[in-house]
């Protein structure tokens, strides 16, 4: 995706500053406890318009070794930003040695920036509760038990 880094710089971010980022634009999700890299977009007069954070896979059965997550995207609406993160997301990955890039999206959304950033939908998960016997917890969103697709990018 070459034509996004015309119109945007990617630019490493520190993790605080990317979930304030989040916390400010993201429609359904808060900050993330950690990560293994954030980046953001700046439009040429440095403004950031959009971040990513990617880590380590949720579901632990992808959690491989080999596999990242981008696990949240967000941008204040400017054209093209998520896909260009999303695309930056996966190279990134990729010159680190990983083999796979997945994210999730719900199944109400698009999903047009994954699809122009090379991503495709290979699994529908079924939204539920993250609470069980062996591991309680709280449900902290709705979203969560929501159908989503989950879309994958690979090296």
């Amino acid at each position: 995706m070459q034509g996004c880094l015309v119109k945007f710089e990617v630019v490493p971010l520190e993790l605080a500053d990317a979930n304030a980022f989040i916390v400010e634009h993201h429609r359904h999700h808060g900050a993330v406890r950690g990560h293994k890299f954030s980046q953001g977009v700046a439009d040429r007069g440095g403004l950031i318009r959009g971040v990513a954070i990617t880590g380590r896979p949720n579901a632990r059965g992808l959690d491989d070794g080999w596999t990242l997550e981008v696990t949240r995207v967000a941008t204040d609406g400017c054209k093209d930003a998520s896909s260009c993160l999303y695309g930056a997301a996966a190279r990134a990955s990729f010159a680190l040695g990983y083999r796979k890039v997945v994210t999730y999206t719900l199944k109400s959304e698009s999903g047009a920036s994954l699809k122009a950033a090379g991503y495709r939908i290979v699994a529908e998960v079924k939204g539920r509760s993250w609470h069980c016997k062996s591991r309680p917890r709280v449900d902290k969103s709705a979203v969560q038990q929501q159908d989503k697709f989950r879309w994958e990018r690979a090296a």
